[in-house]
């Protein structure tokens, strides 16, 4: 199938590499399939791209890249909606808000999406923790010879 995308001009896909939402994205309820595409080879920066909406893309982060010991945990009813049984089962990913300049970039690390990637089945969530925070800025994961970008 071809799509138009935000990022990437008209690409191919097919339906078995789209990712579904059964309850959507917070505040875009109505999305149920997205696309995981990644910016480049090393796959740090990536796009959750909407199948239905070809203007609707969100930035998207892996969040051990930035925090080596970010430990996301799910409710049970949540686990169960994702057909697993453990946390470590799931691929998460954080969306980032860029902003300008770059350092004023936020990742959302308390509302990971959540992905079984052999179902191909995600939700976003809200972690019961006060540990991380909805705006994390990119710039306190500043790392002394590199920096990440967003």
């Amino acid at each position: 199938m071809k799509l138009q995308t935000k990022y990437f001009g008209e690409i191919d896909y097919e339906t078995a590499e789209t990712i579904a939402f059964p309850v959507g994205l917070f505040g875009f309820e109505e999305e149920r399939s997205f696309l995981l595409l990644p910016f480049d080879e090393s796959g740090s920066l990536l796009c959750f791209q909407s199948t239905a909406t070809p203007a609707l893309a969100f930035l998207a982060m892996d969040p051990f890249t930035l925090l080596p010991d970010y430990d996301p945990k799910l409710q049970a009813e949540e686990l169960r909606a994702l057909g697993v049984s453990e946390n470590c089962a799931l691929h998460y990913y954080v969306l980032c808000a860029l902003k300008r300049p770059v350092s004023n970039s936020t990742v959302n690390l308390k509302c990971p999406i959540s992905i079984n990637v052999e179902t191909r089945t995600a939700r976003q969530v809200i972690l019961d923790t006060d540990r991380y925070e909805m705006r994390h800025p990119l710039a306190e994961f500043r790392r002394e010879e590199e920096e990440v970008s967003c």
